[in-house]
């Protein structure tokens, strides 16, 4: 089997906030939709803040948790030590997961784990939120250097919130 795609997962305000107080600075039913349709089926690598943030292993997913503390676990999800390790951990397989897909692996964050995961990605699948939230986690829109749109989705929410789905491609 070749590798599986490493994509990350981001939902981002037009200031560069990807998060407030552990947790999403919005409410858009969906972009939590796009989330649910895009990762069912597929192993999640998430830092252990946003696990906490989402407080339960997702249903038909297989959940990685990158946390430097090897005392930590939870139930339902599997702790690595590295961004690298839970890619090697997904791309594997699991019997517990034997239907989850490795043709594509998914990290959803936070910011240090996309940080240390772009190294590894082929792929950001971008939520670009039209909000200026405040917030506490910011990220940077990916480098036009390194990246290119191949495709935006441009979509109104049902509470009015405007967002785009972009899909970007290493260069």
């Amino acid at each position: 089997m070749s590798s599986p795609r490493v994509t990350l997962l981001i939902a981002r305000a037009r200031n560069g906030v990807i998060g407030h107080g552990n947790a999403l600075p919005w409410h858009i039913p969906e972009e939590l939709q796009h989330f649910k349709r895009t990762t069912t089926g597929h192993a999640l690598i998430m830092g252990r803040l946003t696990w906490d943030s989402i407080g339960r292993p997702l249903p038909g997913r297989r959940t990685l948790v990158v946390s430097r503390n090897r005392e930590w676990s939870a139930t339902g999800c599997e702790r690595a030590d590295s961004v690298a390790d839970a890619i090697a951990m997904a791309a594997a397989g699991s019997p517990e997961h034997p239907d989850i897909s490795r043709d594509e692996i998914f990290v959803v964050g936070g910011a240090q784990i996309y940080l240390a995961a772009l190294p590894h990605a082929q792929r950001i699948l971008m939520t670009e939120v039209d909000l200026e939230p405040d917030g506490d986690v910011h990220l940077d829109a990916p480098d036009p250097q390194q990246w290119r749109a191949v495709t935006r989705e441009a979509r109104t929410s049902s509470i009015g919130v405007g967002f785009e789905i972009v899909d970007y491609r290493r260069i």
